[in-house]
Parts: C-alpha cells; sequence; structure tokens
C-alpha cells in the first residue's frame, strides 16, 4: 500500500490570500489544513517611522493609507493621541461629527465585509448591493472632505471643516437624460444632513435585503457554519477584539466599556455572538450595521439642533478661518507657520484606542517636545487577529481557508503599516 505524505504548499499571495499581500505556508494531509504559517511584509511601508520624520499634521494623511477601508476611524485615534498630549477639549459639534463619521466608517468597512466575503464564498449579488450603498457613503464623505477614500478630515483639535449646505449634483450626459438626472438627484436637494437622514431612512431596508439572501441561505450556512470556531477563553489569550472577540461570545466594546467622544449620550445595543464561529461573526457585523445606522440618526438631530464651532479656537493648532486668513497678516502667519512648522506638543506619552470597525486600534505617541513625534507605535486589530489563523484552519478543508480569511476581515495595509 503506498505511503500517505503531508505535504506543504503555498496559498497566495494571489487574491483569495488577503488580495495579493499574504503568503500562507500550509502543510496538506490530502485537502486537510494540518497547519497555516502566515508569511507577511509584502505590503511594508513603515508608516510608523515615516510619521516620525513629518510634523503632527504632515503624519495624519498617513493613517489613511493604513485600514483604506476605514479611513476616518484610523485618523481618530491619532487625533485622540495627540489631543491627549496637547491636554485640549474638542468642541462638541466636532465629536458629534466625529461619531457620525466614525458609524458611517462602520459601515462602510462592514458592507466591504459582506460583499467581498459573498463574493469569495460565491454569493456575487451580495458585492453589487454592498457597494450600491458605498457609492452614497463615498458620496457623503466626499462632500465634507474632497476625496472619497483618503479623506484626512479629521484634524487635531476637531474636524476639517463644517458640514455643507449643498450637495453636489449630477449632470446630465450622454449616458443619462434630464429625466434619469432629476431622478438620481432627487435626495441631493438639501443639505448634507438631509441627505445622510435620508441615506439612514433607506438603510434598513437593504440590510433586509441582505439577509434575505445569505442569512438562511443554505450553501451560506453549510460554508460558515462551524467554520473556524473559536472559543471565548481562547480569543481573550489570542488577544483578539472588536466582532472576532463578541462573535465567541465577550461583550467588550470600547464604546461602552471606555467611552470616548459623545458616545456615552447616544442609545445603541452591542450585538454578541454564541458560537464563535464564522457565521456568528457574520451575523454580528450585520447587526452591527443596523447600531450604526441608529447612531447616526441620533447624530444627525443633534447636529441639525446644535450649530457651533467645529475645531479649536488656538490658531498656534488650528488654521484661521480663509476668510479671515486673506485679509489679516497674522491670521496669515498663523497659516504659513502651521503648515510649514506645525505645532510643538509638550513632553509625555499618550495612548488613544478607539472601537474600529476591525476591534481595537490603538495609537501610541511619545513626544519630546519637538514639532514631530518621537516615536509612534499603531496596534492595528487585524495584527492580533492574523496570529489566529493557523489555529482557526487546523483540521478544515483547503475551500474553508478562503472562509476563514474572509471572516478576519483583516487589512493589510495595518498590518503591514
Amino acid at each position: 500500500m503506498a505511503e500517505i505524505r503531508n505535504y506543504t504548499m503555498n496559498f497566495g499571495p494571489q487574491h483569495p490570500a488577503a488580495h495579493g499581500v499574504l503568503r500562507l505556508v500550509m502543510e496538506m494531509d490530502g485537502e486537510v489544513v494540518v497547519n497555516a504559517d502566515a508569511h507577511i511584509g509584502m505590503l511594508h511601508r513603515a508608516t510608523e517611522k515615516l510619521a516620525e520624520h513629518k510634523t503632527y499634521i504632515q503624519a495624519l494623511p498617513y493613517m489613511d493609507r493604513m485600514d483604506y477601508f476605514s479611513v476616518l476611524a484610523n485618523e481618530h485615534a491619532y487625533c485622540l493621541a495627540v489631543e491627549r498630549l496637547l491636554g485640549i477639549q474638542v468642541p462638541e459639534r466636532a465629536q458629534y461629527i466625529r461619531v457620525m463619521f466614525d458609524e458611517i466608517t462602520r459601515i462602510l468597512s462592514h458592507l466591504l465585509f459582506l460583499g467581498s466575503q459573498g463574493l469569495d464564498l460565491g454569493a456575487m449579488t451580495m458585492m453589487l448591493y454592498a457597494f450600491r450603498e458605498r457609492e452614497d457613503l463615498f458620496d457623503i464623505v466626499e462632500a465634507v472632505s474632497g476625496a472619497r477614500m483618503h479623506a484626512a478630515y479629521y484634524r487635531p483639535g476637531g474636524v476639517y471643516r463644517d458640514l455643507p449646505e449643498v450637495l453636489p449634483k449630477y449632470i446630465a450626459s450622454k449616458f443619462h437624460g434630464d429625466k434619469a438626472v432629476a431622478q438620481m438627484n432627487e435626495n441631493r436637494s438639501g443639505s448634507l444632513l438631509d441627505f445622510i437622514e435620508d441615506f439612514t431612512d433607506r438603510f434598513p431596508g437593504h440590510v433586509d435585503d441582505y439577509e434575505t439572501l445569505l442569512t438562511e441561505n443554505r450553501i451560506w450556512k453549510q460554508r460558515t457554519v462551524g467554520i473556524g470556531v473559536v472559543t471565548p477563553e481562547r480569543a481573550i489569550e489570542l488577544g483578539f477584539t472588536g466582532v472576532m472577540l463578541r462573535g465567541s461570545g465577550v461583550e467588550w466594546d470600547l464604546r461602552k466599556k471606555q467611552p470616548y467622544e459623545v458616545y456615552d449620550k447616544l442609545d445603541f445595543d452591542i450585538p454578541v455572538g454564541v458560537n464563535g464561529d464564522t457565521y456568528d461573526r457574520y451575523l454580528c457585523r450585520v447587526e452591527e450595521v443596523r447600531q450604526s445606522n441608529r447612531i447616526i440618526r441620533q447624530c444627525v438631530e443633534w447636529l441639525r439642533a446644535n450649530p457651533g464651532p467645529v475645531i479649536v479656537d488656538n490658531h498656534k493648532i488650528a488654521p484661521p478661518a480663509r476668510a479671515d486668513m486673506k485679509g489679516s497678516m497674522e491670521e496669515l502667519i498663523h497659516h504659513f507657520k502651521l503648515f510649514t512648522e506645525g505645532f510643538r506638543v509638550p513632553a509625555g506619552e499618550a495612548y488613544a484606542a478607539i472601537e474600529h470597525p476591525k476591534g481595537e486600534f490603538g495609537v501610541y505617541l511619545v513626544s519630546d517636545g519637538a514639532n514631530k513625534p518621537y516615536r509612534m507605535k499603531i496596534r492595528g486589530a487585524g495584527f492580533a487577529h492574523l496570529q489566529g489563523l493557523g489555529e482557526m484552519a487546523r483540521g478544515h478543508m483547503i475551500a474553508d481557508m478562503v472562509a476563514i480569511i474572509g471572516t478576519l476581515d483583516f487589512v493589510f495595509g495595518e498590518i503591514d503599516r
């Protein structure tokens, strides 16, 4: 009888292995995974070291390019760390705007998870549905920042500018006639808050559509139920946070346990899984987008009723208004020095963590009193989750590896940093 031996194979680096930047060296027994060793570093960009050679303001856009699906959440943690070193208080309106855009970011990230996980497991329609809603959310981000993905909208001391009263509109072209364009612009005639409110009215129905497609779909359940099970105890030992921890039944969410900004003033629930498998984590993310929608509605109501400043009134830290800068020599000097030299931060150290869509995302800053960070260290949520990959895959078929990579929902911009 022929001797059967385990063999070693490469999984990636191409699409199924985290879109071209993860190489798994897998030991196989036939089609069953015996062990999987993750090899990383193919996207390494030295973000932390680059930031140490830039001023605090110049380093902010690097945050956008880490987890590039959760841009504003990355910026939030960085700004909180800088603000703790400076000892400044952000205006309340800016806090509500930040929270609203954090939750918009959470929906953007989870929709990408739903779309790509569905596509990887054979449900192509899910990708088309998810990206339809992402377009509206990108329009919202573009309206406030001028960019669809790399926003650089949060700033130390608040946000770049207040919410616009007018929204850009579609114009007629050879692809869309006047009638079609009028229909497309129907919900864009008011302010940005009106458009966001309209989105929150429509979105729960879209989430129902996602669940109709997947939640009780027998093929989806065959591919996800019982796959990649992690016990609560093991999830804590591995340093899991976010949905990876809550999916295993541990109710831990920084928005509730260590509230920042105005989360303690808002009403929302934390979904928790039971079995710790891929299916439970899917259910947690679906419920999280519903809760994010609920938070956004509360922020819209508050922002309508409470006008006010959106950044600190200290021109050593925040730039003066452009109208003032163009009419006053002193304000012009403030503007020029802020964007060339930056601001000096008192010597000390600070760590700020937020409930990022992927888990706990933290920024640790050390200042020596200069205008640049002396040291910056980032705690990327996905980095801790990656160490559980081999353990979660053990004993599963090679086809299940794609489902496990998808449920971890990591982005290599923050793992390779």
